[in-house]
């Protein structure tokens, strides 16, 4: 019984300091590489050595494994959003002043997320009681956002995409029962996609108020790109699991084509124009530190603490060749945290129950919030279970809840368009409205041993 009340104090303890630590953090980060580790909020991401999702979570825990397997599934997000409060408003910049065009009109219809599905998979394959190789491929970033035709903020953004799939060769050496440390290559593969309505003038109606329509501006790109993963675990004792995971900065730049397109061009013989477009991204390293406690032989604890370099995400601009700069929007994000406790029980033999909660912080600042990523802090609640009908198969089932603060997004943009070889006047659009977001993740995966 003491020696049970020494851990549970000493798990308590890292949990009231990581959870009274004021941080901010969130993001196009993805978290969904583990139905296992989703159960418990992947509290235990970097310690828990359980499937081969380690390969992921840390590389150093595949040495841990005592038998090669295979571990494949994916989760389903259902994001709802809703809008409200909403304004717009657009002014024509003149060297008198700026004039009023009034409200840019439309809808707020909100749930803009479409339903996702996130898979991996994975494969672990201890070599000797101290060497494994492993190999993974997973999705470490990616946003989607894709509103009505004729949402009202549309001047600011109305379609943002960007995907991220890793695929990750890994190695793992463990030197004795309480050391072992991981490295992984990733290979990432990028592509994005930004798409939003341009107000232009294109010329004055009889009695001399201009004439405003909407160019149907659009970038997309892709490109690739090497990082890395080094981990590390240490258990002090058989009950007691430290781990450490660190994964690389990757530096992308997107190469694709601008698009312009509507029926004012059309009628003005321009067509659609077109040009080349490039855009640097840096999806940031992050650092994660998780503790596992096995409290009794039935329940074990988990603790977890992450890290990410946000501020290197400070803008998204896109250049062309015909055109320096096609678009230039503010982000200035923050380094960010986030923090979960969990635990699992073994009920029976073949079953374990978990449960867990995650505070993710949001790196967005209010000042720069965007409709394309309307995020704020989150509140994430995981029941999860697994199943092991035989020694050799196990079925993992999850559900998380995720609850968002309410944040408003207040964003102005000011556009001048070529048309014709002639610069447009001016226009300023604003935008303003209220977010609430929540979401539902469904998570099964299988796990097969050899």
């Amino acid at each position: 019984m003491y020696n049970n009340f020494k851990k549970l104090t000493l798990t308590a303890a890292i949990a009231a300091v990581a959870f009274a630590s004021q941080a901010n953090a969130g993001g196009y980060q993805i978290n969904e590489q583990s139905v296992s580790g989703q159960g418990y909020g992947h509290a235990g991401r970097s310690s828990n050595v359980n499937d081969a999702t380690i390969v992921f979570g840390n590389p150093a825990g595949m040495s841990f494994l005592d038998r090669a397997q295979i571990t494949a599934g994916g989760t389903y997000l259902n994001v709802n959003s809703d809008i409200d409060n909403p304004t717009s408003s657009r002014f024509l910049e003149t060297p008198g002043g700026s004039l009023p065009l009034g409200s840019a009109g439309g809808s707020n219809d909100g749930d803009m997320v479409p339903g996702t599905l996130i898979p991996f998979a994975f494969y672990a394959q201890p070599v000797n009681e101290q060497l494994a190789f492993g190999f993974g491929v997973y999705a470490p970033f990616g946003s989607k956002t894709d509103y009505e035709d004729g949402f009202m903020g549309r001047n600011q953004g109305n379609y943002t995409e960007v995907r991220v799939i890793s695929a990750q060769p890994t190695v793992s050496y463990r030197f004795n029962e309480q050391w072992g440390v991981g490295v992984g290559l990733t290979y990432n593969r990028v592509d994005g996609e930004l798409h939003r309505q341009v107000p232009v003038a294109v010329g004055q109606a009889p009695d001399g108020s201009p004439i405003i329509t909407e160019v149907d501006s659009r970038v997309e790109g892709d490109d690739e790109a090497w990082g890395y993963n080094l981990g590390v675990i240490y258990q002090p004792v058989p009950e007691t699991t430290f781990g450490l995971t660190y994964r690389s900065k990757v530096d992308y730049t997107l190469e694709g084509d601008f698009t312009a397109s509507s029926p004012v061009l059309d009628q003005l013989g321009l067509g659609t124009i077109t040009d080349d477009a490039s855009l640097d991204l840096t999806t940031p390293e992050t650092v994660n530190f998780s503790l596992t406690q096995q409290m009794s032989d039935d329940l074990k604890l988990m603790f977890g603490a992450s890290w990410a370099r946000w501020s290197r995400f400070d803008k998204i601009l896109v250049s062309g060749v015909e055109r320096d700069v096609i678009t230039n929007e503010q982000q200035n994000y923050s380094n960010a945290w986030a923090f979960s406790t969990g635990g699992e029980y073994q009920l029976t033999p073949a079953l374990a129950l978990r449960a867990g909660v995650t505070l993710d912080f949001t790196p967005t600042q209010d000042a720069t919030r965007s409709v394309r990523i309307p995020s704020d802090d989150r509140r994430i609640f995981s029941i999860g279970a697994g199943w092991s009908p035989t020694p050799d198969l196990t079925l993992d089932f999850a559900y998380s809840y995720l609850t968002e603060r309410g944040t408003q997004v207040e964003q102005t943009k000011t556009d001048s368009f070529t048309v014709a070889g002639q610069q447009t006047p001016p226009i300023t659009s604003n935008y303003s409205g209220d977010y609430k977001n929540e979401a539902h993740g469904f998570g099964a995966q299988l796990t097969y041993r050899f």
